[in-house]
């Protein structure tokens, strides 16, 4: 199609400052005539593309041309191209060529600035960023098999149904959030307990989402205000994982820190990988749980 190969022949020129019809003509599999009448068009729209001939000639377009007919300031476009590079880190293949695209029609590059990684050690699932985006944005609606640990669906996997609305980043973790069909609430996904994803064909209406109450998947447990010590050892962990507000240092060095989690094998876990360094003060039950846990480990060394 004529007018896509005239905005990509642009965006060539934009980056690679001089090219030649043959090239062009390789890329766009057109003949070079074909280029020609092209840079023609172009130039009747106004674009000042222009050609030289002889060693080391081509087809041009005279510098910060479309620059300086922006509307937005420098300023403006650095911070455009920041947000970009900060974008890319979910690693989706339209905002590098976003990116690439923006950094040739302003002229400059973005200043690697900043970097974040949202990966883990575990296997790449970036396949989800792509699938997940296309079907927020095409409001298609989204199965796949769950792996919940909380109340009726305790280390059982169930097939949902979601109208997916956004993706999250919340403290070390993806979620999706999405109404579920199955139980017509908003709810949020953890994408880590996603398994079997599929974007179908089948199309939904934008709700008001405002009109439902947002639950987790996986909040019929109540928050448990806990208390417990930590061995000055570990103070490293301790600013790493705590607010200042929940943590009170103690004469002998110690931590005593007040925290507030959802009760489930997540929270049993993260308080076990304190190992002997960390001692549950209160509630009475959840100490109880963490002896009865490691007695059972110890056990297995035995």
């Amino acid at each position: 199609m004529q007018i896509h190969r005239l905005f990509e022949i642009v965006y060539i020129l934009l980056q690679q400052k001089i090219v030649t019809a043959k090239d062009l003509s390789k890329r766009f599999e057109v003949s070079r005539r074909t280029i020609y009448r092209d840079i023609d068009v172009l130039g009747m729209a106004g674009i000042p593309v222009y050609t030289e001939k002889g060693k080391g000639g081509g087809i041009s377009i005279l510098p910060d041309f479309v620059l300086n007919k922006s509307i937005l300031s420098e300023q403006e476009q650095t911070e455009i191209l920041s947000a970009l590079h900060g974008l890319s880190t979910v690693k989706t293949a339209e905002t590098g060529r976003v990116l690439q695209r923006l950094s040739a029609v302003f002229n400059k590059t973005a200043a690697n600035w900043l970097e974040v990684d949202f990966s883990s050690w575990a296997p790449d699932n970036s396949g989800f960023f792509r699938d997940l985006k296309t079907a927020i944005l095409e409001r298609r609606v989204t199965e796949f098999d769950y792996y919940s640990i909380y109340g009726k669906t305790t280390r059982k996997k169930t097939r949902r149904r979601i109208e997916p609305v956004q993706l999250w980043f919340k403290s070390t973790a993806w979620y999706i959030k999405g109404f579920c069909l199955s139980r017509q609430e908003m709810r949020t996904f953890k994408l880590n307990r996603i398994r079997n994803l599929k974007v179908t064909d089948e199309f939904f209406q934008e709700r008001k989402v405002s009109e439902f109450h947002e639950e987790h998947e996986e909040q019929e447990m109540q928050d448990l205000i806990l208390k417990f010590r930590v061995d000055p050892e570990m103070h490293y962990r301790v600013y790493d994982e705590f607010d200042d507000s929940m943590v009170k240092k103690q004469q002998d060095g110690s931590f005593l820190v007040t925290t507030k989690w959802p009760e489930d094998e997540w929270v049993y876990g993260r308080i076990l990988s304190w190992g002997e360094h960390l001692e549950v003060l209160e509630p009475e039950h959840i100490r109880r749980i963490i002896s009865e846990k490691a007695e059972k480990t110890r056990k297995k060394y035995l």
